[in-house]
């Protein structure tokens, strides 16, 4: 055993989609940082899906880039298709997603990490975590040599203690034809952390020419796509087309035939699987009376053959499997190149952490990605931006950056995390948010850039071109608010052609948009602004003008919501001894110690009865200090 000679402010484990950013994150705010992975030929892999965003998920990858993240500028540089999601829906659940060259993406991103100053990129295997005195001082790989850190970000992805399965074949692997990490677990244990299992899949890759694509629908992407960064000009590259097919009544067939044979209906898989992206047994058997179940076929990438079959995961042999794809229309002669399989794993629930995403047992520890129970390229990758901010700013001293449910995705999914906990792969959805409409894509850069600043992660020029939008968004909200239209023939022409009706006085052109029959480019038509307004710039303002009444509703339930989080709970209150709480309510505040009145309200299984007496007690607690509860 022999201690490399460079001592690091922040390691990080793992080179997936959270520990890059982690990785990235620390270094850019002046940290010395060593990146871990297992394989340097595997950073920012696409394991399973090869594409970035989709609804809640492009939002998170808009923050990440708000924040001053690598995401959104690296499915930009590598993306093959994209599209806006639910454009004839409401603006809060619009939002972008595209198809990427899997290759390109990990090849961008692993030199981006190569290239960052402050930042080592090395191939190891964690063996041991350092602790001493309740803090981490570093690590121990498998090859023996101990890596010396103030702090440590694991983002260990599948691989603590992966499990394959195919069928009833199985195997140790983190991914198909990697080594899982065995060790890590123990160490975890023995450190006094509770682990629980759970599993994903994937589905199998199949050779584009031996696919009839004349049996399938294209789905082309738009015609004029928006980048997913702030700082992208335009998306230049050409899109290739995804198609869609279904599966048949024969497929079910050779699916419910073979199911005793299925790795997870035979018993040999325990674990749970995520909820919202079931595998096809699992669509068969839950959802009996369907008929048909959609297959996206996914290009992989420009230069390969290789298509995802999105729909399709599934843990069965691979001889069933073959005859699965087969009984697809347009797949009929189709070539599997890599089968489907199922991935068990060791994830730690996320109660066991802070809000930071330090945990609460080992200081200076923080967790990030499907360590913490999620399941998502987006998902992960927001907590990795989140925690290597903090472990940064707990290196510098400095106050840690926590996001709340009213500023960012990012913040609804740590606070569900580590408020309510997970016993399976969380996924993020715009459901979860209560202020989605003002949680929208458009606006991350408005809500979160300020905060990436102040941390050190947004650089002088993208802060002058953010400082530049948010200026134009401004200026042309005060433009419409303050031009009125006159009811001139030429206005009321454009009315009748619109199907709304005409003015009889003059009306600011903020009240014209509000009608729900016109929109930004009707508006421009009859009155035309001094200059060209960016397309990025008309859609903040169109959203903002028209919704105004609903955004400021929420404004208003945002700011009841932060006044029960200021209601802060001591850490030192032991909530066994009160006797007017619930005794589930008091092992459930136990065990998540919530740092606010507002946190506490949101763990299951305290009632509202026991958040009441909750607060008289606080209350009376701060009344005997003399001091009003803040």
């Amino acid at each position: 055993m022999w201690t490399y000679d460079k001592p690091y402010d922040v390691i990080v484990i793992g080179a997936g989609h959270a520990g890059a950013e982690a990785a990235l994150a620390s270094a850019r705010m002046g940290c010395e940082t060593l990146l871990l992975t297992m394989n340097l030929d595997t950073v920012a892999q696409m394991s399973c899906n090869p594409a970035v965003g989709g609804i809640a998920k492009g939002h998170m990858v808009r923050e990440i880039d708000a924040l001053g993240g690598e995401m959104a500028l690296n499915i930009d540089a590598a993306g093959l298709q994209f599209r806006m999601l639910n454009r004839r829906k409401g603006p809060a659940v619009q939002a972008p997603r595209a198809q990427a060259d899997k290759k390109a993406y990990q090849f961008r991103m692993k030199q981006v990490v190569e290239k960052q100053p402050g930042l080592d990129l090395k191939q190891g295997t964690l063996e041991e975590l350092l602790v001493d005195g309740g803090r981490v001082r570093g690590i121990i790989t498998r090859s023996k040599t101990v890596f010396l850190g103030k702090t440590v970000v694991m983002t260990t992805g599948t691989f603590l203690k992966g499990l394959i399965h195919i069928g009833d074949f199985s195997y140790s692997a983190g991914r198909a034809g990697e080594q899982s990490a065995e060790r890590a677990s123990e160490g975890l244990l023995r450190l006094g952390f509770e682990l629980g299992r759970l599993k994903t899949g994937t589905p199998p890759r199949v050779n584009a020419r031996s696919i009839g694509y004349g049996a399938t629908q294209v789905q082309p992407g738009d015609e004029h796509p928006r980048p997913f960064s702030y700082h992208t000009a335009k998306i230049t590259q050409e899109q290739i087309p995804c198609h869609l097919t279904h599966t048949t009544p024969v497929t079910h067939d050779i699916i419910r035939q073979n199911l005793s044979r299925s790795a997870m209906y035979s018993g040999r898989i325990q674990s749970v699987g995520p909820r919202y992206c079931p595998s096809v047994e699992d669509k068969i058997v839950k959802f009996p009376e369907k008929e048909q179940h959609q297959v996206f076929l996914e290009p992989e990438g420009y230069n390969t053959l290789e298509v995802y079959l999105n729909g399709l995961s599934m843990s069965l042999p691979e001889e069933v499997q073959i005859e699965v794809v087969r009984s697809i229309p347009g797949l009929e002669k189709a070539q599997v190149m890599r089968p489907a399989y199922a991935v068990e794993y060791d994830y730690v629930p996320p109660t066991q952490i802070l809000p930071t995403l330090e945990t609460k047992p080992i200081r200076g520890l923080f967790f990030a990605g499907q360590i913490n129970g999620t399941t998502g390229y987006e998902e992960a990758a927001a907590q990795g931006i989140m925690a290597g901010i903090n472990a940064a700013l707990q290196v510098k001293g400095e106050h840690a950056l926590l996001l709340d449910r009213s500023q960012a995705y990012i913040g609804v999914l740590i606070d569900d995390l580590v408020t309510k906990g997970t016993d399976e792969p969380y996924r993020m959805f715009t459901s979860l948010a209560e202020y989605r409409l003002l949680l929208r894509q458009d606006n991350a850069d408005l809500r979160l850039t300020e905060l990436g600043r102040r941390v050190g992660l947004v650089p002088d020029g993208l802060y002058a071109r953010f400082k530049a939008r948010k200026a134009a968004v401004e200026a042309e909200r005060r433009r419409l608010q303050q031009v009125k239209i006159t009811p001139s023939e030429h206005v009321q022409e454009h009315l009748r052609q619109a199907d709304s009706s005409a003015l009889n006085k003059p009306m600011p052109l903020a009240d014209l948009l509000r009608r729900p029959e016109l929109d930004y480019r009707f508006v421009e038509a009859v009155a035309p602004p001094p200059q060209d307004v960016p397309e990025d710039v008309r859609e903040s303002v169109e959203i903002e003008m028209k919704y105004e009444g609903y955004i400021q509703r929420q404004k208003a339930q945002v700011a009841r919501f932060r006044d029960v989080e200021k209601k802060a709970i001591p850490e030192d209150i032991d909530y066994t001894t009160l006797p007017v709480i619930s005794r589930e309510a008091a092992e459930k505040l136990r065990r998540v110690r919530p740092r606010s009145l507002g946190q506490a309200s949101r763990i299951p299984g305290v009632s509202p009865a026991d958040i009441s007496a909750l607060m008289v007690v606080l209350k009376a607690r701060q009344g005997a200090r003399g001091a009003a509860w803040h």
